[in-house]
């Protein structure tokens, strides 16, 4: 690089101090937190074996100190990101190229939309863009792809010339709510109706604890590793997320993280894991040993909800698609990602994907929030 900065690829993030990690993600998303990720690699819940091999780039300056970073890796499939583009790889084989291995710049499974660009100025991005673009051309790789990117970063990644696509998520937003029964009255009556018999339902039949910080025992992440377990199962053949990346969260990131969980007479039989941002409550993982009718319901939203009015949060995020969410209150969001293309026929027939797909996604959020759950007028 000039102007006295340099690159570098490492090969893990905690080759990183946290100090000087974390001083360019002074939002504190837990995401894209030294924790977080330096967990993750703890834990080999990414590293070999995985598809996932750390490969953060960051530039220093003259003195040597991180200047930007983007957490990224090497990927040889695309599982895990929820951003889906398993049709771009085919195509691409398709046209004899190799789409993997490929450069994502991400929070490893974890569908939350937050800065990829760890920047201490904005003046930083266009540099560590550029990077990210050698690491790609100079390796071989077919594209860099910035997965969940906070809008906000969204013209960096357009100014630097990567393509951006849209997707969707839901989201509950807090209006100021004094209550639970509060955010009920800003609905329709007979959405308010139904919500109501979900939790009478759910709450007749388990006695549910919110447990946060210190008040977490290892005996509450051994029951809520069975549920995940159980979850990772159904939905990818096995668990993304190593037991050990659990205790290692536990100590490292203990004040950012509350348990929602259901017991019966026997003991704990479901669970939602959380993670509190400065302003927002994060839904990631939940699971369960035994099926409750609408207890997947009152965990994974409407204990979000209580814990975000209680503790003054703006909004909920409960993780990836879902339109069942929609009647529950929380309303469609657009979210983003931004794609680095090294080949320019391809670049070009992804562009005009992308162009087609917007347009639809655009129509699709705008007829969602038509069906938001509140009342008209």
């Amino acid at each position: 690089m000039t102007d006295g900065v340099t690159a570098e690829l490492l090969s893990k993030v905690s080759d990183i101090s946290a100090k000087q990690w974390d001083a360019l993600n002074p939002q504190g998303n837990p995401f894209v937190s030294h924790a977080f990720l330096s967990a993750l690699e703890q834990s080999g819940s990414v590293g070999p074996g995985t598809g996932w091999s750390p490969s953060p780039v960051i530039i220093r300056d003259a003195e040597g100190v991180p200047a930007a970073a983007l957490p990224a890796y090497f990927k040889t499939h695309s599982q895990g990101e929820y951003v889906f583009d398993h049709h771009w790889a085919d195509a691409f084989h398709r046209a004899g190229g190799q789409y993997y291995p490929k450069l994502q710049i991400a929070a490893p499974f974890s569908p939350v939309p937050g800065p990829r660009l760890l920047l201490r100025d904005e003046a930083m991005a266009l540099p560590i863009l550029r990077a990210a673009e050698a690491v790609v051309d100079q390796n071989g790789l077919s594209s860099a792809h910035a997965t969940f990117v906070e809008q906000g970063e969204l013209a960096l990644f357009r100014e630097a010339g990567w393509l951006t696509r849209v997707g969707t998520q839901f989201h509950w937003q807090n209006r100021d709510y004094a209550d639970f029964e509060s955010f009920l009255g800003a609905l329709s009556s007979r959405k308010r109706k139904a919500i109501r018999k979900e939790r009478a339902g759910a709450q007749a039949a388990v006695r549910i604890q919110q447990i946060a910080g210190a008040d977490i025992t290892p005996e509450h992440w051994d029951a809520f590793w069975i549920f995940y377990q159980d979850t990772g199962a159904r939905k990818w053949g096995a668990p993304y997320l190593k037991r050990a990346f659990f205790d290692i969260i536990g100590d490292s990131m203990r004040d950012s993280i509350v348990l929602f969980l259901a017991y019966d007479q026997d003991g704990p039989i479901a669970g939602a894991l959380n993670f509190v941002g400065p302003d927002c409550l994060y839904g990631r993982y939940w699971g369960c040993t035994r099926d409750v009718p609408f207890l997947h319901f009152e965990l994974c939203y409407y204990q979000a909800i209580d814990y975000a009015i209680a503790h003054g949060l703006n909004r909920v995020e409960a993780g990836a698609q879902g339109e069942h969410k929609l009647a529950r209150g929380y309303e469609a969001v657009p979210t983003y990602s931004a794609h680095y293309i090294a080949n320019e026929s391809f670049r070009s027939a992804v562009a005009d994907f992308l162009e087609r797909e917007t347009q639809a996604m655009e129509r699709e959020i705008e007829f969602l929030g038509d069906m938001a759950p509140f009342k008209k007028g």
